[in-house]
């Protein structure tokens, strides 16, 4: 009970509670006719116009249920008080029913842990106090108990459901917040695959005009405009792919998007302006009709595989891309021909990347020394069937 305690005692206040709308105005207005008819028509109510002022005090409060739901419910207790003891009799029962109901409902759906705590012990002392004052002194023990256990049922009621709804809400938040990450880790990758495919063949292609500058210094100015012509290239294509991951993160639906890249895109990785070693795709006809999350992992996949490989692979003259199906299953093998030299110890963003892509789709990454020699990456993923 005591970390249940602890535990409510550091419960912040729900989050964007709405602002006054049309129910609370409607409210307020089936009650101040209310109170009006009641103080009016019914001839057990003492001190009558004491009662209706009263009473009319509490229906403003009403509207600030959410803003400040322990002050609202205090001053709601403190005039039911003065009208205990004021009259004899308290307040007409119709109008002291609904503020009853309401506010601790705004108390346990609103308030901080802390006003949940304090608006509890005040709503128990005023059933207790409201239970001993109103009794007749005809009335039994058992009548005066039912009468509390009435009370405090109506009150229990109340406030479950105001936690109920304070929880779920929290819970539809919470699962919102995850689709929220998870987008952003999913655009956080492709910006990762895309920038860095085409920087690292910006880098590649300036250091090679940098050592073939060296070596041909009578043809540095032509290198070096080649060089720049490739640079050029890969960041404006670098800089398209961005804008259009920029686009997706915009609130306004209405801008216009591309398609997802696919396997026709892949054979754009065998590019030969790009320096270094030389890209070969393959791509199984079985494969042209793929569904389009799952060309997109591929592309991906592959892209990272062949940035890593420019990257990393010492001495690598050949990268071969091939993707094949079968029934029930798509392969994708990027390798490399160089060194066996131990490469890439530490797994990056882009490795492990590249398994959550493919864990998303339901398939395994690897990547590793290939006993033959060099470094291959082996996506395998589901391919779903085909309906009859």
């Amino acid at each position: 009970m005591l970390p249940l305690l602890r535990t409510l005692w550091r419960e912040p206040r729900a989050p964007r509670a709405p602002r006054r709308t049309r129910w609370d105005w409607l409210l307020v207005a089936l009650v101040v006719p209310g109170a009006v008819l009641e103080a009016l028509l019914r001839p057990d109510v003492p001190w009558r116009w004491l009662s209706l002022v009263l009473t009319l005090a509490l229906a403003p409060l009403l509207l600030l249920r959410r803003r400040a739901p322990l002050l609202v419910l205090a001053a709601a207790v403190a005039v039911g008080a003065v009208a205990e003891v004021a009259t004899g009799g308290g307040l007409p029962e119709a109008l002291a029913q609904a503020p009853l109901v309401v506010l601790p409902y705004a108390l346990f759906r609103w308030a901080s842990g802390r006003e949940v705590l304090a608006g509890a012990v005040l709503l128990l002392l005023a059933s207790a106090t409201h239970v001993l004052l109103s009794g007749s002194p005809a009335a039994t023990a058992g009548e005066a108990a039912g009468n509390a256990v009435g009370g405090s049922a109506v009150l229990v009621a109340v406030a479950a459901l105001g936690l109920t709804f304070r929880f779920r809400a929290r819970a539809r938040s919470r699962e919102l917040e995850r689709a929220v990450l998870l987008e952003r880790e999913r655009l956080a990758r492709d910006l990762h695959d895309t920038v860095a495919h085409h920087v690292s063949a910006i880098a590649v292609r300036a250091q090679a005009g940098l050592a073939a500058a060296a070596a041909r210094p009578e043809a540095a100015a032509e290198v070096a405009v080649a060089a720049l012509r490739v640079v050029e290239a890969e960041a404006s294509t670098a800089l398209t792919d961005m804008r259009s991951l920029v686009r997706t993160l915009r609130r306004n639906g209405t801008a216009e998007l591309g398609p997802a890249p696919g396997l026709r895109e892949l054979r754009g990785l065998a590019d030969g302006t790009t320096a270094g070693p030389r890209v070969v795709v393959e791509v199984a006809a079985a494969c042209e009709d793929l569904p389009e999350a799952l060309q997109a992992g591929l592309y991906r996949i592959a892209q990272e595989s062949v940035t890593n490989a420019r990257r990393h692979a010492r001495g690598a003259t050949r990268i071969d891309v091939r993707v094949s199906a079968r029934e029930d299953e798509v392969l994708l093998q990027v390798s490399d021909d160089g060194g066996a030299a131990r490469r890439r110890a530490a797994a990056g963003f882009g490795l492990a990347g590249m398994a959550e892509r493919a864990a998303l789709l339901g398939g395994t990454c690897t990547a590793g020394p290939d006993p033959a020699g060099g470094w291959t990456v082996t996506a395998s993923l589901p391919r779903p069937r085909r309906d009859a």
